[in-house]
């Protein structure tokens, strides 16, 4: 009983040093309202989970948990990764972690402490978006019977073995210390694509075919094939593909069906619980490293890259100092450049290089590529002061407030365009418009990762954005991808560049105002 009494105290704890900002419950609305979209009128042209050619279930409390489900299940399973993540790190920087250890709670027991708290998190996100789709049950009157259990029970099956999956990652990528920042930001998000794809290559798609045990980690092999199996109106032998995500119906109208209830089955519950099983087993294997892992905590002002020893790089800047502005664009990059490790640089320099030499569509990715290598630059370069507490004496300085502000925007803008530089002269000889594109691209990241930084007060929104964006990028889409319609992006970063610029104004002086 004392341990659970230290375990809910740890939780209720770190509850309330999440809950008690109107910032979170803001994202909290926002995120909900967004659930909004996933229910489409009759009348609309798109779809977001359909089963077979444009059919969907007609708007039941059945359907309703099912779309909310798996939305959750793919989606939250990312976002909320980077919504989450941060307490461990938190309890480790600011000393929290050496009172904690001094009492008798036991190290599982922190643990499990931290892994409820994001699971709550979900929960709350979740009952915001089942609320958004009861709405929409009673707006769209579909179907306007009103069942609870069938509105949740696919929430219990689908969702919460994949989130509780999340949460024990979560814990796992703030306690190894070099996946703590945003290293492990863009590991997790190569994992997410990973496990996307677990399990989908071994599936038989037919009508009446065995689940592959234990189907996948969010649980969508396991909707396809109980939605194979109790589909109304399917013609016999014909498999059925489950999308999620938007699908126009060009000019058609979807197909309504009646699915009143969904029958979970035995093979079901295994599989899902087995991954729930993982989950919980993920985070067990944790406790025996937590000491050794707590132990490694950054010390502001100690340069730890091998970016320390690049003596070019002090003869490089040395023509800045010359004046107090120069100095200070020169301090700010020794700040951003020398704790880079080796692999930094070697991967710069092979980025540099395709951009000097490849095909014009690995050029296009390479410039990608460099922009990622320099998110945690865009994020979090304004956000110093805020970690160090060191605001209050920064910005006693006169002047220092706006100065600063105009140093760090130089230094991000700059690395944005020197690291894209190879490119930037090819296609100022090839392709001028996708040059100037590139350049004005390289300005928005730089604005907009600022501006992300002062407004929710750390990077991670900004890198999964930044992610998400880099590899829908690779794969040839818009607004990063410079060399597919050059004026198109150019227009895109133009027309957002304005509200960048404002949040950024107003989110720095509120926070150096504290």
């Amino acid at each position: 009983m004392s341990r659970l009494r230290a375990v809910a105290a740890l939780l209720v704890a770190d509850l309330r040093q999440r809950l008690r900002t109107p910032r979170f419950w803001l994202l909290i609305a926002g995120l909900a309202a967004l659930m909004w979209w996933c229910f489409p009128a009759y009348d609309r042209d798109y779809l977001t989970v359909s089963v077979g050619e444009g059919m969907r279930g007609r708007y039941s409390s059945a359907w309703i948990g099912m779309v909310a489900a798996l939305m959750y299940s793919t989606i939250l399973s990312l976002a909320g990764f980077y919504l989450v993540r941060g307490t461990v790190v938190r309890d480790l920087e600011t000393r929290t972690w050496q009172l904690l250890v001094a009492t008798t709670m036991s190290r599982g027991g922190y643990l499990l402490a931290k892994w409820l708290s994001h699971m709550v998190m979900f929960a709350l996100l979740i009952a915001a978006g089942l609320a958004v789709g009861l709405a929409a049950q009673f707006l769209r009157a579909e179907d306007p019977r009103i069942d609870l259990f069938e509105l949740v029970k696919p929430v219990l099956v689908l969702t919460v073995p994949s989130l509780a999956l999340t949460a024990a990652l979560a814990v796992w990528f703030d306690l190894v210390p070099w996946l703590r920042r945003s290293a492990g930001n863009v590991l997790f998000f190569v994992l997410w694509v990973v496990l996307m794809s677990f399990g989908v290559s071994q599936a038989d798609h037919a009508p009446g075919a065995a689940l592959p045990w234990p189907g996948d980690p969010h649980g969508l092999l396991v909707a396809e094939y109980d939605l194979s199996r109790a589909w109304p109106a399917v013609d016999a032998g014909k498999e059925l593909g489950l999308s999620i995500g938007t699908q126009a119906l060009e000019g058609d109208s979807p197909v309504l069906l009646d699915w009143a209830s969904w029958h979970v089955t035995a093979a079901t519950v295994r599989a899902r619980g087995a991954w729930l099983a993982l989950a919980l087993l993920v985070l067990a294997l944790a406790v025996p490293f937590l000491d050794r892992f707590a132990a490694h905590v950054d010390r502001p002002g100690k340069a730890q890259g091998d970016g320390a020893r690049l003596r070019w790089l002090d003869a490089l800047l040395s023509p800045l100092q010359r004046g107090r502005f120069g100095a200070l664009v020169a301090a700010e990059l020794r700040m951003v450049l020398r704790p880079r490790r080796a692999w930094w640089w070697l991967s710069l320099l092979g980025t540099l290089g395709v951009q000097a030499l490849a095909p014009a569509k690995a050029m296009a990715v390479a410039v990608i590529v460099a922009w990622v290598l320099a998110m945690d630059v865009f994020a979090r370069l304004v956000l110093r002061e805020h970690d160090t507490h060191a605001a209050a004496l920064v910005f006693t300085a006169p002047g220092m407030r706006l100065r600063l502000l105009l140093v760090r925007a130089i230094v991000a803008i700059g690395l944005a365009w020197a690291l894209t530089f190879p490119a930037l002269l090819r296609l100022a000889v090839m392709q001028p418009q996708a040059a100037l594109a590139t350049l004005v691209t390289g300005l928005s990241l730089a604005m907009w990762g600022m501006a992300s930084g002062v407004l929710v007060r750390n990077g991670r929104m900004f890198e999964l954005l930044l992610l998400a964006a880099a590899y829908v990028g690779v794969q040839g889409g818009l607004l990063l991808n410079v060399a597919v319609a050059p004026m198109t992006t150019l227009q895109w970063h133009l027309l957002g560049l304005p509200l960048a610029l404002v949040v950024l104004g107003v989110g720095w002086n509120r926070m150096g105002a504290r």
